[in-house]
């Protein structure tokens, strides 16, 4: 049994084959990580709440429309573990209320498929 991959290798990983695609998937370069996460001292972490930072932001976004929706938002996790936190999982909730596409990926597979399912429409 082989060790799972980290939340941050899994999107390692859907980043570059998101570069491998980007000539038969143009909108993949506008593809974008959001370095919301993480652990920070308690004075940075205030600087960034200052500046606008907000809790249960998803990881990644595709600022393209396509079919009914405004863009695709996804909030990565590893294949096995990770929770989806309830800020996490009301800011979902809000963008597919709100007209976006938003949903849980466990891992860079089931991304990938996502945003491939997404350009799709």
């Amino acid at each position: 049994m082989g060790v799972v991959p980290s939340e941050a290798q899994e999107q390692k990983a859907l980043f570059e084959w998101a570069r491998w695609e980007q000539n038969r998937h143009p909108e993949l370069k506008i593809l974008f990580h959001i370095p919301n996460g993480g652990s920070r001292n308690p004075i940075e972490a205030r600087h960034l709440k200052e500046q606008g930072v907000k809790p249960g932001v998803p990881d990644i976004f595709l600022p393209v429309p396509k079919g009914n929706y405004h863009g695709l938002w996804i909030e990565m996790k590893r294949r096995k573990g990770g929770k989806v936190s309830d800020a996490q999982r009301g800011f979902i909730q809000t963008m597919n209320r709100l007209g976006y596409c938003a949903v849980v990926c466990r891992g860079w597979e089931e991304a990938r498929n996502t945003i491939l399912n997404y350009l799709r429409q």
